[in-house]
């Protein structure tokens, strides 16, 4: 079981101190954030948004939900890790109209929108007001994980950092290299993507975060049990008088043969290639995560074991060329071992991909200013990149998820933290570089063979609000 520590306005300031030790004791912070969709009064979407930014993305303003897990490392056996996960919900203070059916979205799958209005802590968005980091508030702890300089982890974390640095930061700035700069610099250890971890580092079929969250998990008990180099995670003992702050989580595998009635039931193809599905729980397919995994696993090994025997008969077959095959063979072999060059893909649905988040945004808008190729989607595309995004973070309940607040957070960090086992344990120099190299300051992109970079690049510069905030920041750090 996984404890969430549900923090709102009655005891933030109670729970403050430990939050702060919490953050900075930290190995790595992981952080996911929970948006309901909606617009602006007043002054329109067009003034409000930066360039380079999709409408739809401001259609998104009121955050309801920051979920923050603290991992931190004990100086006991290797890979074991302290996890404090928090869950704040929020209270945006400026007006704003909100879709229908995203808040009866949220209230299926938990949300509690009284006690966001009864309790959540308040915020607004863009730049500081007066001295306001001075006192006990979202923005001041979102300062103190600025200074705290720790990895910050995400998951498809795009999306989650443009609302991050709007409502708890400063107004966004109107180029995306600007907004890219300021972020190298507000995160000098680094941001690091566990969908772009899942996909280029761990190449795994899938990449949404129950799916990933789960195939790692599995792959870790494996190790476990073979008494090999695993990740082992504990939580803190809370006082009792925290008790009534302390909501669970259940984290544990299926049993594959507590599942096997629902074999009998076929897996639905878009749900496991991208944790969603528009039909939602009126789907006839599974969506059952433990089933979907299962089935990949078994394919997988199907088209490894023909891969292999086919490299093996192309090899007697052409023994005179031994020259070619010196040349060629350890590639091929690794290829006959793993697959395909690149992250492997599902082919059942991917015309899908279409409905990218940002597919528009590449590296090459970097140098100019973001006007000229502004990322307006068809309202189809954006329609299914909402339900994507929504459905990646909240799976169907009645279909296995274990999706619910605070708990995507602590997903997050887990993988992660795998993947830093998986990489450290091929003899990686930890005291050299970025934590993670492979996937240091890369931001997932859908639809894109490439990442974001999160540099700042000898073309652009730092927006006048960040570095306000950055001597703000170090002067009463």
């Amino acid at each position: 079981r996984v404890p969430v520590v549900d923090v709102q306005s009655d005891n933030f300031v109670e729970l403050w101190p430990s939050m702060l030790l919490a953050l900075r004791s930290a190995t790595f912070v992981a952080v996911d954030t929970v948006r309901c969709t909606g617009t602006p009064l007043g002054d329109g979407i067009q003034p409000t948004r930066a360039p380079w930014a999709p409408p739809r993305l401001f259609r998104q303003l009121p955050v309801t939900d920051v979920r923050v897990t603290l991992p931190a490392l004990p100086p006991q056996p290797e890979h074991t890790y302290l996890c404090q996960i928090y869950n704040l919900t929020l209270l945006c203070m400026e007006d704003y109209v909100v879709e229908p059916q995203s808040v009866q979205f949220l209230v299926q799958h938990g949300f509690d929108f009284n006690k966001q209005y009864s309790q959540g802590i308040p915020y607004h968005k863009g730049n500081d007001k007066g001295n306001e980091n001075q006192s006990q508030s979202v923005r001041t702890f979102f300062l103190e994980l600025i200074r705290a300089k720790k990895p910050l982890i995400l998951h498809n974390g795009l999306i989650d950092l443009v609302f991050l640095y709007q409502c708890f930061y400063a107004h966004l700035p109107d180029r995306l290299s600007t907004f890219t700069a300021d972020l190298s610099e507000m995160f000098p250890a680094g941001i690091y993507d566990t969908k772009y971890a899942s996909e280029f580092e761990t190449r795994f079929l899938a990449s949404y975060l129950e799916y990933a969250y789960k195939k790692c998990k599995r792959e870790n008990d494996k190790l476990k049990d073979s008494r090999g180099q695993h990740l082992t995670i504990e939580f803190c003992n809370y006082p009792a008088n925290m008790s009534r702050y302390i909501d669970f989580r259940h984290c544990s595998l299926e049993d594959s043969h507590n599942v096997k009635g629902e074999n009998k039931v076929p897996v639905c193809e878009k749900f496991s290639a991208y944790g969603w599905c528009p039909k939602g729980m009126k789907c006839p397919h599974s969506h059952n995560i433990d089933l979907i995994i299962d089935e990949d696993d078994k394919l997988w090994e199907e088209k490894r074991k023909k891969r292999k025997h086919k490299w093996k008969r192309r090899k007697n077959t052409e023994e005179p060329a031994k020259t070619f095959e010196q040349e060629s063979t350890g590639k091929e072999m690794e290829l006959a071992q793993n697959g395909e060059e690149g992250p492997p893909r599902k082919q059942s649905c991917y015309e899908l991909a279409a409905a990218a988040e940002l597919a528009e945004i590449t590296p090459s808008s970097e140098s100019r200013p973001l006007e000229e190729n502004s990322m307006d989607m068809e309202p189809e595309t954006e329609a299914a990149c909402a339900a994507g995004k929504e459905q990646e973070t909240h799976g169907p309940p009645s279909q296995g998820g274990t999706h619910r607040a605070g708990f995507d957070a602590f997903m997050t960090g887990y993988i992660m933290a795998y993947v830093w086992m998986l990489k450290k344990g091929k003899n990686m120099d930890a005291s050299a570089g970025p934590w993670l190299p492979d996937c240091h300051n890369k931001l997932y992109l859908s639809g894109k063979s490439v990442p974001l970079q999160i540099v700042k690049s000898l073309f652009s510069k730092s927006s006048k609000a960040h570095s306000q905030k950055m001597k703000l920041a170090w002067a009463s750090g």
